[in-house]
């Protein structure tokens, strides 16, 4: 796939258009959006990424129109699995709800950055050494087994975010304020400059999302070598993913089986690079450095397979809701429903409600929002 340099430049000047319209419009002045709002900009955004593929798959054929599918459509999920940190990060700083929208935007553009980089050295050390696939392959592999043992019952979930180095580094070393002050990043108190922990949630999403990474980029790479639909399924996933926050944060606990879709197409698409390792074996102790005549798994057959796996995903965690709520029902006549309670960070943080929280590593009985970590691998 050739790509022309004033096609790069326009893709990526469109992207970062996106993004400063977020800031200038959406996040400038802090508030908390509503329901409506947040589904008409994430239509917006799945639209636009939509139509971009509709115009990869018109102008370059449908195999680099299924590659960037299939990939737009992985990283999605994945991104809407990290949601579920995001719910942990900001339930245990009491992150007030008119501020998230910010945090969450400045740790999406962070991590686009970083992602890029990963992309960027992914590409030159696939070009050069192609029995890295073997490595890809197998640690997909192990991360769709680790997900799907360990579900969304793990009790480690709030662990990965703890044990997250960057943030316990930040935290070190920063001055930090122990009360919110508006939606400031630094203040400066008796002549002193010092960071608000709004800055320490900031940092807490950019560096999970960027571990995330880890297991992200490698499955992309499984579902196409081309550096620009790779770049671009990764924004487009990315784009999108403060207002979808916002919309599904109450219906995340909902989406009980989604660690089972997740881990099923992780394992796929891990048997797919090692499948791709073999017919481009290079390595001299298997079959004597020759390539491997194995078939290889088509474009169509893995969107077919992610679309499928995350659509009977679905409809067996709305099936579970059904059940769960008629059995509750059947026990406590007139009970309020779990998902249907207030989220414990969209009330602003009053006096007596910190002490301190922000500096100190979440407290066992940190309310959640309702969701707890899918159990996939974070680095």
């Amino acid at each position: 796939m050739d790509v022309p340099i004033w096609v790069w430049a326009v893709t990526v000047a469109g992207i970062i258009g996106m993004i400063a319209y977020d800031f200038v419009v959406h996040v400038r002045t802090p508030h908390s959006p509503s329901i409506k709002e947040a589904a008409v900009w994430s239509s917006v955004y799945i639209g636009i990424a939509v139509l971009f593929g509709v115009g990869v798959l018109v102008l370059t054929g449908s195999t680099y129109g299924g590659e960037y599918f299939a990939g737009y459509i992985t990283e999605k999920s994945l991104s809407i699995d990290n949601l579920f940190v995001f719910v942990l990060i900001m339930s245990g700083f009491a992150v007030p709800r008119e501020y998230q929208q910010k945090v969450l935007l400045i740790g999406i553009a962070l991590a686009l950055v970083f992602r890029t980089v990963f992309i960027a050295l992914g590409t030159a050390v696939i070009e050069n050494f192609a029995w890295v696939f073997y490595i890809f392959g197998a640690f997909l592999i192990y991360t769709a087994y680790a997900q799907a043992k360990a579900g969304r019952t793990d009790s480690h979930a709030d662990d990965e975010f703890k044990e997250n180095v960057v943030l316990r580094l930040a935290k070190r070393v920063l001055p930090t304020t122990d009360e919110y002050h508006g939606d400031k990043f630094t203040v400066k108190l008796d002549g002193k400059r010092l960071v608000t922990p709004l800055l320490v949630v900031m940092i807490a999403i950019g560096s999970a999302d960027l571990l995330f990474a880890v297991d992200s980029i490698p499955a992309i790479f499984g579902l196409t070598q081309e550096p620009y639909l790779v770049f671009t399924a990764n924004a487009f996933s990315l784009l999108g993913l403060r207002q979808l926050y916002f919309l599904i944060d109450g219906l995340l606990d909902r989406l009980v089986y989604l660690h089972y879709g997740l881990a099923a197409i992780l394992a796929f698409i891990g048997v797919k690079l090692l499948l791709h390792a073999l017919h481009e074996n290079e390595l001299p102790f298997i079959n004597g450095g020759e390539h491997v005549p194995v078939w290889e798994i088509p474009t169509w057959l893995s969107l077919l397979f992610i679309v499928v796996a995350l659509g009977i995903t679905t409809v067996l965690s709305l099936r579970e809701n059904k059940r769960a709520a008629a059995e509750r029902g059947a026990e406590e006549p007139g009970a309020a429903r779990p998902q249907d309670a207030p989220s414990p960070t969209r009330g602003p943080v009053g006096e007596g409600q910190r002490d301190g929280g922000a500096l100190s590593d979440l407290p066992d009985d940190a309310p959640s929002g309702g969701s707890t970590r899918s159990g996939r691998h974070s680095g």
